[in-house]
C-alpha cells in the first residue's frame, strides 16, 4: 500500500509544502505531484467535486510523489471515509469546534484500536485487497494524516484541548474564515490575528504536534515558519491561472490588443 510523504517529514521537523487544487482536472493533480510537491490539498468543502471525481484526481496524483490531503465539509464523516478509501493520505477537517469534534474526526479516520473507521479493503488505499488485513490496518493508522482547522474565535478558546486529542497531527489556522468570523475580514496584520497564530503555535508545540496555515505570499510563508509552522499551504491553481492570464493581458494590451469583460467581472480588471 501507499506511504505518506508528509508524516515522515513532519516527524523530522522538516517543512512540508502543500499546493491547493480546486479545478476539476486530473492533469493538474498529475503535474503537481510529478513536480515533487509534498502534498495536494483536494478541496471539497467549497467546490462541487463528487467522491467519484475526487478518486480520479487522487489516482492521477499517484503518478508522482505528493500526498493528497482531502478536505470534506464539516460533519461529512461518511464522505471522509470514502476519500480515504479512494487513496487520500490525509484528511483536513474544517471548522473544528472543540476536542470532542476533533476526537470524532480521529474516530472516523483511524481503524481500531485508534478509532472506528470501517473496513472494506477493495479500494485503492489497500490497494484492492493486495495487503494483508492486519498489515493494512497498522499501516493505514500510522500513515494517515489528520489535520484539524481552527477557523472561528470560539474554537481558538478550545485549541489547547483540541491539540491534546490523540491522533491529531496538525493544527491548521484558517486565516480567511478566522478573520471574517472575528469581524476583521482580511486583516491578516491585525493584533487579533497575530495573537491567534501565536496561540495555535504554542498549543501545537506544547502538545508535541505541528501547526500550519495557508499563506498568500512568500513573506507570509517565512513568518509562519519563523513561528514554527511546518505545514505550509501556498499556491492555489485558480489564482495561479488568473495571475498568468492577467500577465498575458497586461503584456498584450501594450501591443494594442483589447479585452472586454462581462460587466459583473469588471471589478477584477
Amino acid at each position: 500500500m501507499f506511504h505518506s510523504r508528509v508524516k515522515p517529514k513532519l516527524a523530522r521537523n522538516e517543512p512540508v509544502l502543500v499546493a491547493t487544487l480546486c479545478l476539476g482536472e486530473p492533469s493538474i493533480f498529475e503535474l503537481t505531484s510529478i513536480m515533487g510537491f509534498d502534498g495536494i490539498w483536494l478541496e471539497l468543502e467549497h467546490h462541487a467535486h463528487s467522491v467519484e471525481a475526487a478518486s480520479t484526481y487522487i489516482r492521477a496524483a499517484r503518478v508522482g510523489v505528493a500526498d493528497v490531503i482531502a478536505r470534506p465539509g464539516k460533519g461529512e464523516f461518511m464522505r471522509l471515509g470514502r476519500l480515504l478509501e479512494a487513496g487520500a493520505r490525509g484528511i483536513m477537517y474544517p471548522r473544528c469546534d472543540d476536542a470532542a469534534e476533533a476526537a470524532e474526526v480521529v474516530r472516523w479516520s483511524k481503524f481500531a484500536p485508534l478509532g472506528e473507521r470501517g473496513y472494506d479493503g477493495g479500494n485503492p488505499d489497500q490497494p484492492y485487497g493486495a495487503t494483508p488485513m492486519e498489515e493494512y490496518i497498522i499501516t493505514a493508522n500510522r500513515e494517515t494524516l489528520v489535520v484539524v482547522q481552527i477557523e472561528q474565535p470560539s474554537a481558538l478558546e478550545q485549541v489547547e484541548a483540541i491539540a491534546a486529542v490523540p491522533g491529531v497531527d496538525v493544527l491548521m489556522l484558517g486565516p480567511a474564515d478566522f478573520t471574517v468570523l472575528s469581524g476583521i475580514p482580511g486583516q491578516f496584520e491585525s493584533d487579533r490575528f497575530r495573537e491567534a497564530r501565536l496561540r495555535i503555535a504554542a498549543a501545537a508545540r506544547n502538545a508535541g504536534i505541528h501547526w500550519g496555515t495557508t499563506c498568500a505570499t512568500i513573506r507570509h510563508v517565512e513568518e509562519a515558519m519563523a513561528l514554527g509552522a511546518r505545514f505550509i499551504c501556498y499556491g492555489i491553481d485558480i489564482m495561479l491561472l488568473k495571475q498568468g492570464l492577467e500577465r498575458i493581458r497586461t503584456e498584450c494590451s501594450q501591443l494594442g490588443f483589447t479585452f472586454d469583460a462581462p460587466a459583473q467581472n469588471r471589478v477584477l480588471i
